[in-house]
């Protein structure tokens, strides 16, 4: 007696695969400095790596493979500027005041740094004697892909003396929400100075797809007519609703296919 095999089951499940192209095995996410002004104090990011060179050993920590794939999805962006700031709270009105301590002898200039910096109304903090501070950086981050940004702090750097507090982090989609990045700074130890040095790493970026072994690749990018035209849609929206989260749908339905424009 013959052996019949039917290859119609197969045959179904490969028919919604046939013509369909094989994902790409890496995001593309896109960068850029959105600025008119001193544009070149804002460098590249960078990815994270905690080590220089190649492994000394066979079973060192830089050649763990857990360790190599959480850097690869890590970037550093450095500091702009060098500055000692000092900050005090006022007991009987609550006013912020946030002062230059280099005061002459600072490189940044007090009134560009109070362009810089904001200081966050006491009603916004999240414990009653921590003040938060906020630096508008111009940084912006933007895929085609479906990506989430995750900002945290330098978590893999230590610094002398450490800060006197918390960098805040934060999460959103960055192919539906393309935004001017803050750093927000919550003050622990007001007796002591906050005190940045240019070029040392200031927050980090990682980046998640919904596969989570796709890897992404980072690539500075235009700013078209289109991508700022679509950011509009995201300025100041916080002074409007209370949840920035539930206007997705909308953005989501008004993106045009293309945001992402890599530089050549």
């Amino acid at each position: 007696m013959g052996l019949s095999l039917s290859l119609a089951p197969f045959a179904a499940r490969l028919a919604p695969l046939v013509g369909r192209a094989a994902p790409s095995r890496s995001a593309q996410v896109g960068w850029l400095v959105d600025t008119e002004r001193a544009g070149f104090i804002w460098d590249a990011p960078q990815r994270l790596r905690t080590a220089a060179g190649g492994p000394r050993h066979a079973k060192s920590v830089t050649a763990c493979p857990a360790v190599v794939d959480h850097e690869a999805r890590h970037f550093v962006v450095p500091c702009p500027i060098s500055a000692r700031l000092r900050i005090a709270v006022d007991p009987k009105t609550g006013e912020v005041n946030l002062a230059n301590a280099d005061g002459d002898r600072a490189s940044i200039r007090t009134r560009a740094l109070g362009e810089m910096v904001k200081r966050v109304n006491a009603r916004e903090w999240r414990h009653p004697r921590c003040p938060i501070i906020q630096f508008v950086t111009p940084y912006v981050f933007v895929s085609d892909d479906p990506v989430h940004m995750s900002q945290f702090p330098p978590f893999a750097h230590r610094r002398e003396p450490d800060w006197p507090g918390l960098v805040i982090g934060g999460r959103f989609p960055i192919d539906v929400w393309p935004r001017h990045l803050m750093w927000a700074f919550e003050w622990h130890d007001l007796d002591r100075e906050l005190v940045l040095t240019r070029g040392e790493p200031w927050f980090y970026v990682g980046f998640e797809t919904p596969d989570p072994r796709r890897h992404v690749r980072l690539v500075e990018a235009e700013r078209t007519a289109e991508l700022a035209r679509y950011m509009e849609g995201t300025r100041a929206v916080a002074n409007y609703v209370a949840g920035t989260f539930s206007l997705f749908a909308t953005a989501r339905s008004r993106r045009p296919r293309r945001l992402l424009t890599p530089k050549i």
